[in-house]
């Protein structure tokens, strides 16, 4: 079985169609202020890489919510689409917007040391905290 996989999704509405070419089946939680807040809780998302299209691009509307990344959702729904980030144009999903979720897998947590104490994550994961994320994938200030 192949890591990524051909996917494709919606908004709760409909108006905003999905189609993501090369979707990991790792699904990672975020627990980073924004990303909990955002989204009521940890951001369970999938890396879908660069190829992604979407029907209904009058329906998203783009909120830039740091100086390397912005977050898009339906403007009819107010379902959240995805987190991008600006230097590659590199997507994050949210795991259940996908028609098929049956081969996602819940590998990895970031931002651990910001996720707060009322809720736990029965699965072994591989956990990163914040600096290390930084460390690892925010772009080097030269």
């Amino acid at each position: 079985m192949s890591d990524t996989m051909e996917a494709r999704g919606s908004c709760v509405c409909g108006a905003t169609q999905i189609t993501a070419k090369t979707v990991s089946r790792n699904v990672g939680a975020c627990h980073c202020g924004l990303c909990r807040k955002w989204a009521g809780g940890p951001f369970m998302a999938v890396d879908c890489g660069t190829e992604v299209s979407f029907t209904g691009e009058d329906d998203i509307s783009v909120f830039d919510s740091s100086d390397w990344a912005e977050r898009g959702f339906c403007n009819k729904c107010g379902t959240h689409l995805f987190y991008r980030l600006k230097q590659n144009q590199q997507y994050y999903m949210p795991a259940g917007i996908f028609e098929d979720d049956s081969n996602f897998v819940f590998d990895h947590q970031v931002f651990i040391d910001e996720k707060p104490e009322y809720y736990k994550f029965a699965n072994k994961t591989n956990d990163m905290t914040g600096a290390e994320v930084f460390a690892k994938f925010a772009p080097s200030a030269e």
